[in-house]
């Protein structure tokens, strides 16, 4: 199995409009495998423009935020691509597509890190934040995955929530918990 970096994915179209996803970069090598599924606005944007960053935070409400239609956050020009980065971010990587593999699915965009930097330090995960990370995934496969799945997933990521969480993660949740809430008493 691959190495998977979950990060936030700034995009651009050709009007210079900006999309914030999270999205899980695939290693490849010293490249990074973009894999969007399609339909999706970042894969439109990276056909268009070919340009990234990849941000790298600790506030998993940005992560929540996107999965549940809070978009704008604030953003800080990139220095080598014409792409935003995470204005908070620990941490970004500005990436080239370098290489498209098409598939009907999910096409590979292979992406060169044209420069890394770094922003404040990393101090570590409480596992509030790793279980919200964890149930953001689930809610960006809604449409993939069983119900009962997700409900027992939930159910086992709440417990770490309850006990570790500081008020971002609370928050975070509550956002996902009110997403899958609408999702299934639709």
């Amino acid at each position: 199995m691959p190495l998977i970096r979950e990060t936030i994915l700034t995009t651009a179209d050709k009007q210079g409009r900006i999309h914030i996803a999270p999205l899980g970069l695939i290693a490849e090598g010293e490249d990074w495998i973009i894999a969007p599924f399609r339909p999706s606005t970042t894969l439109d944007n990276l056909l268009a423009v070919p340009f990234a960053t990849a941000s790298h935070t600790d506030d998993v409400r940005v992560f929540a935020g996107c999965l549940t239609g809070r978009h704008d956050w604030p953003t800080a020009a990139a220095e080598e691509v014409p792409v935003p980065r995470l204005a908070g971010a620990l941490s970004h990587a500005e990436l080239a597509v370098v290489e498209i593999t098409d598939d009907p699915q999910r096409p590979r965009l292979r992406s060169r890190v044209v420069r890394t930097v770094t922003h404040a330090p990393f101090q570590g995960f409480n596992r509030a934040q790793a279980a919200v990370l964890e149930a953001a995934i689930l809610v960006s496969r809604l449409h993939m995955l069983p119900r009962d799945k997700i409900e027992r997933e939930m159910a086992y990521l709440k417990s770490a929530v309850e006990k570790t969480a500081g008020p971002r993660e609370i928050e975070a949740w509550g956002w996902l918990a009110e997403k899958l809430q609408a999702h299934f008493a639709s």
